[in-house]
């Protein structure tokens, strides 16, 4: 996982496309991680890519949660692990911000997202309506890092 770069954007962009456009039919609109600023988010360091940009995520710190703004999966590529990847990154991240939780929102017609989020300790905090969309608003509350017991005295 890297950030993305300016040189990234084309790519980015494509795979933003290609991973929402089967939701349009769906969610009945194009799904709000379509029309984002990525020119903008790329140049604030939010956005993280895989090495060949298969996948991404848009990360954004909060008070007290880091907001997990877009998961994005080329569709050819679901089922590898990339997501539950850039979710297990973003956890990374958060921790090493000194950020409690995960925070983040998706469409309440995209049943398997809302799935795959459950099923990784996100829970349902409410709903809400965004930009004339019904929303599902998840948290996942972070274990504190595990800390090694001290390493006993050297000699004896």
């Amino acid at each position: 996982m890297r950030q993305a770069l300016a040189a990234d954007l084309a790519a980015v962009e494509e795979l933003v496309r290609a991973a929402y456009e089967p939701w349009v039919e769906i969610v009945g609109m194009r799904p709000l991680p379509m029309d984002a600023d990525y020119p903008a988010l790329v140049e604030a360091g939010r956005v993280y890519v895989t090495d060949a940009v298969e996948g991404l995520i848009v990360l954004v710190p909060e008070d007290g949660a880091l907001l997990v703004e877009n998961v994005a999966v080329r569709p050819e590529l679901h089922g590898r692990g990339i997501g539950r990847s850039l979710l297990a990154f973003a956890e990374d991240e958060a921790r090493r911000l000194g950020l409690p939780a995960l925070r983040l929102y998706t469409n309440t017609r995209m049943a398997s997202n809302i799935a795959l989020y459950a099923s990784l300790g996100y829970v349902e905090t409410g709903r809400t309506g965004i930009e004339g969309r019904s929303a599902v608003v998840m948290r996942k509350e972070l274990s504190p890092p595990a800390v090694s017991p001290p390493a006993p005295p050297a000699g004896g």
